[in-house]
């Protein structure tokens, strides 16, 4: 594999290899590539770790162990493209068990700080429809979500009354 141009560096506070570890536990194709430990010099503890170079989906990223300086915010979110209600429901949990916190339209916070956007493929199909009175349905009952749920969105797409359920 040639060398990635641009990587996503994560700044964490000290937790950047726990987070690698969780995050690569999650997705297929993920793995930490490299650990790296701060030496005499600093500024971290000598032998603490500096950064992890880690691997999701093939993507490379790397956590820094930056000290509380600069806490994440929503500025910056990692969209997963999920391919059904199971994956969907399965990260959402994953992500938000241990202190992350649910946010609307698909968005979180891992128990890290981090934004996530777990967004179904579906929802992308239904937004993008010709059919642009039900995309606007669709975005509605979206717009009323947390978790994203297919089958809603899809009801919501056919209801030509504009009375699907919400979530």
């Amino acid at each position: 594999m040639s060398e990635q141009k641009i990587t996503t560096f994560l700044w964490f506070d000290h937790q950047a290899e726990e987070a690698a570890r969780f995050y690569t536990s999650l997705f297929a194709d993920s793995r930490i590539v490299e650990v790296q430990r701060y030496g005499d010099v600093g500024p971290g503890k000598a032998g603490s770790v500096m950064t992890v170079v880690f691997e999701l989906g093939g993507q490379r990223y790397v956590a820094l162990n930056g000290g509380p300086l600069f806490p994440f915010t929503e500025a910056i979110s990692l969209q997963v493209n999920c391919d059904d209600q199971a994956e969907v429901d399965r990260l959402w949990a994953a992500l938000t068990e241990g202190g992350g916190q649910e946010s609307d339209c698909g968005w979180l916070k891992d128990r890290y700080g981090l934004s996530w956007q777990i967004t179904p493929r579906r929802l992308m199909e239904l937004l993008g429809d010709p059919d642009r009175a039900g995309a606007q349905r669709a975005m509605q009952a979206m717009l009323r979500m947390r978790k994203i749920d297919i089958r809603t969105l899809e009801d919501a797409y056919a209801d030509a009354a504009g009375s699907g359920p919400a979530s």
